[in-house]
């Protein structure tokens, strides 16, 4: 049974946000085959799995004497802090932080059923190991000098937090205007084909291609304004005066959009561009295009 004064706690949170960073970098960086800064913050500290491993110290006290009951205990008390956590992240900032889409017997991308077994082992291992060290620690040093050190931290890890929240929300923003923009840029694409097909010979309207980046499907709408204006020049009677109209009413929703390759350059300051690299596993299922689209600007595939 452990039995600690808040500030304990607290720092006992610390300790494994800590270690937590460790093993996600240490894991992620290996994975990956070079250096990653794992997490949602930019320091060295996982929130995530030092509420995680407080969470499995209160679970399994009652269960203390029985190593099955303190895996189940870790099982469903780890799955659900991991689940909640999952969706108000996603909610808020319109991404997930980690998925588990492609894994099997997995819940809404957010929980799978290896994760579940990994913290269930997670737990005894902690309980009954990993904390032991831990304890002794925390308990042997003296009261006044852990308060010190505690309240640095904290005023170190609300700093480092705030201003990853910032971040994270103005990312929020950037994917939402740039999924907007996308979309209406394929909209008016489609139309466009659909203007050209009416009065051309060839009649089939093409496809358009998901993939297309942002500079892709601007330059593919000004080759068809282009081809518009030839055509009507060459044949000025094909295009009546409603077609023409829309044509110049399309022309000018499109001279209002922002250049993707002057916009690129300030879309994301250091601060996004090193969160998107440093959670590669992030996803997004309604603004999947645009996270795609700002991940490779982070990567540096596109100026």
């Amino acid at each position: 049974m452990f039995h600690y004064q808040a500030v304990q706690w607290l720092f006992i949170f610390y300790t494994y946000c800590f270690l937590g960073w460790c093993f996600e970098s240490a894991y992620v960086s290996i994975k990956s085959k070079k250096p990653i800064n794992r997490g949602f913050m930019r320091g060295p500290f996982l929130p995530l799995y030092g509420s995680g491993a407080v969470m499995m110290l209160v679970v399994s006290m009652p269960f203390a004497d029985n190593i099955v009951l303190t895996y189940v205990a870790g099982c469903i008390g780890a799955t659900a802090l991991e689940y909640v956590t999952g969706v108000a992240m996603e909610a808020l900032f319109k991404v997930r932080y980690w998925d588990y889409s492609g894994k099997p017997f997995n819940f809404q991308g957010q929980i799978c059923l290896g994760s579940t077994l990994a913290w269930g082992m997670f737990t005894v291992l902690m309980t009954r190991v990993l904390h032991y060290p831990i304890d002794r620690f925390v308990l042997s040093v003296p009261q006044r000098v852990l308060t010190y050190v505690t309240a640095i931290l904290t005023v170190y890890i609300v700093a480092d937090f705030t201003l990853s929240f910032k971040a994270a929300l103005d990312l929020r923003d950037i994917l939402v205007k740039l999924q907007k923009v996308r979309e209406e840029m394929e909209r008016m694409q489609r139309r466009l084909d659909v203007l050209i097909a009416f009065n051309a010979e060839e009649k089939e309207q093409k496809k358009l291609e998901r993939e297309l980046s942002m500079a892709e499907l601007s330059e593919g709408i000004r080759q068809r304004f282009a081809g518009l204006k030839e055509a009507i020049r060459l044949k000025p009677a094909a295009y009546g005066e409603t077609v023409r109209e829309e044509i110049a009413e399309l022309r000018g929703r499109f001279s209002n959009y922002p250049d993707p390759k002057e916009n690129y350059r300030g879309m994301l300051d250091f601060y996004k561009r090193d969160m998107i690299r440093n959670n590669p596993t992030m996803a997004s299922g309604k603004f999947k295009d645009a996270l795609n689209e700002l991940k490779d600007i982070a990567a540096g595939k596109r100026e």
